[in-house]
């Protein structure tokens, strides 16, 4: 009888195992993208309707002085109350159009820096688009709420602070993994990756 030995196989599955160590598998993360955004995107509005029922518009409430206070305005510009009127149906696109691609690519996001980076500007997007939707003056046009002054810095939102967030950590994330690539590069030590993965 001839017996024939499967150590090989196993010993490659588990190479391959091995390999593919500390790397989830693609469509692993977007659980906790879609929790950061969701949890984002909530905060965000609760604190603007917090605020609403609270402040005045126009009125700052101080903090700490000068230095940190609330002070409501309605912004019908981008981020950090950039932009004016005639530009807010543009912006309502641009962050529509953000959300559904992030919500498209997380299946395929596989770093986790990216995912929560990509996920902050997600959340902090969706929070601003959810003013434009439902806000005055009306559908798309709507203004985003902002109630947050530090110093002579513009007036700004949880959403922004998430976006500003998002890009910092997403940035760090894409200079950490080309710095992981340069590494494996040389000898094609690292195997291959799936194209269009991150």
């Amino acid at each position: 009888m001839v017996r024939v030995s499967t150590k090989t196989g196993t010993a490659d599955r588990e190479g391959g195992a091995g390999r593919a160590q500390g790397v989830p598998r693609k469509g692993k993360l977007w659980p906790l993208m879609a929790a950061v955004i969701v949890t984002v995107a909530v905060v965000d509005q609760a604190t603007k309707q917090l605020m609403l029922s609270w402040l005045e518009p126009g009125i700052p409430q101080p903090v700490l002085g000068d230095w940190f206070r609330f002070y409501l305005l309605f912004n019908p510009g981008a981020a950090f109350s950039m932009g004016g009127e005639g530009s807010t149906w543009l912006f309502t696109t641009i962050q529509l159009a953000f959300v559904v691609g992030v919500a498209v690519a997380a299946p395929r996001v596989r770093d986790k820096g990216m995912a929560i980076g990509l996920a902050l500007l997600a959340g902090g997007a969706l929070g601003n688009l959810t003013d434009r939707l439902v806000r005055e003056p009306g559908f798309w046009f709507g203004h985003v709420v902002d109630f947050i002054s530090v110093g002579n810095f513009a007036v700004f939102n949880i959403a922004d602070s998430a976006i500003t967030v998002g890009v910092v950590i997403f940035v760090i994330a894409m200079f950490l993994e080309e710095r992981r690539n340069d590494k494996v590069a040389p000898g094609n030590g690292g195997g291959s990756s799936e194209g269009g993965d991150v």
